[in-house]
């Protein structure tokens, strides 16, 4: 999903990639889908993996990565195949029946989740369901355009009603005088407090609802909520280095990282579909152009270092079972 994100909007930024080398990309993008998904089905054929996913409040709610992974990779194929549009609504088709599932998944979890907020760790996944929510209109308005406006704005709101409840449950579980430390109990999926909102607003744009004023201040808020959390990453990754070392702290591969990289890009394709489309133009136009330069080399080197973390990742682990195998 982050790369598909960098793919579908910051790559523009550098003009030194061509298109080729981008469709060469988005090709390379779709063989690793096919590879994550064929694992996410092998997993979800294990008992225990299964088990986890279907009673388990919390972690349920990653199967939303799943349906936005989805609809971002569907608009990078509509972006750089366009031919592909009809093969692209099908599985867009299957994807919608899938986030039709996941919702009535979320209001069972969230319903259980609110009863007792204080007996599960909960964390930014939570927020998930309003990017897979978000993540499926956006691709709607893409190739859809004369899809009733009413739709577009139930389900905006649907995803907007489902962050507000995410954002309640985790105030409960980081306030009230709960213990918890920032190194041991801030998870990297924190992120999407400003990532959920950054998709949200992406969504509204895209639709173009709502006044340029109105949008002008809902970016601003993200804006602030952006710094505020990184801060706070920022200082965890501190703490984390000064415990735990340079390796150990910052520079050990973690799935949940792939979150920042999302929510970084997807601040980008908020912004810059904001900034390029003329009904939304405010008196932060001149901010966002210089913004949107500094933002995309921040959006490329955070994927570069984190697909570097990866790869070494599996090479450590590929390694290892050689080493095992010969033993």
């Amino acid at each position: 999903m982050a790369i598909g994100i960098f793919l579908y909007a910051a790559i523009d930024a550098f003009t030194w990639v061509n298109h080729i080398t981008a469709k060469i990309l988005s090709v390379s993008l779709i063989v690793l889908t096919a590879i994550i998904y064929k694992s996410l089905i092998k997993q979800l054929l294990t008992k225990s993996d299964r088990i986890l996913l279907l009673t388990k409040p919390v972690p349920s709610f990653v199967m939303g990565s799943w349906i936005a992974g989805i609809s971002v990779l569907s608009n990078v194929i509509v972006k750089y195949f366009p031919d592909m549009s009809v093969a692209v609504q099908a599985v867009m088709l299957l994807n919608t029946l899938m986030w039709l599932g996941f919702m009535a998944s979320c209001v069972c979890r969230f319903k259980e989740l609110l009863k007792r907020p204080a007996a599960h760790p909960i964390h930014g996944v939570v927020l998930l369901s309003t990017v897979a929510t978000q993540s499926v209109v956006i691709f709607w308005v893409k190739l859809y355009p004369s899809l009733p406006e009413g739709l577009l704005i139930g389900a905006i709101s649907l995803g907007a009603f489902y962050y507000l409840i995410g954002i309640k449950l985790m105030i409960v579980r980081y306030g009230r005088g709960s213990r918890w430390t920032l190194i041991d109990d801030w998870p990297s999926t924190n992120c999407i407090i400003h990532g959920a909102l950054s998709i949200t607003g992406l969504a509204i744009v895209s639709s173009e609802m709502l006044s340029g004023r109105i949008i002008m201040i809902f970016w601003l808020f993200v804006f602030f909520l952006l710094i505020g959390v990184e801060w706070l990453e920022m200082v965890r990754a501190v703490k984390r280095i000064q415990k735990l070392g340079w390796k150990k702290g910052i520079f050990t591969y973690h799935i949940s990282q792939w979150s920042r990289n999302f929510t970084f890009g997807m601040f980008y394709a908020f912004t810059i579909t904001m900034h390029d489309n003329p009904y939304y133009l405010n008196r932060f136009y001149p901010f966002h152009e210089g913004f949107l330069h500094v933002w995309a080399w921040i959006v490329c080197l955070f994927l570069i270092a984190e697909v570097g973390l990866w790869v070494g990742s599996n090479r450590y682990l590929l390694e290892r079972k050689s080493k095992e195998h010969v033993s």
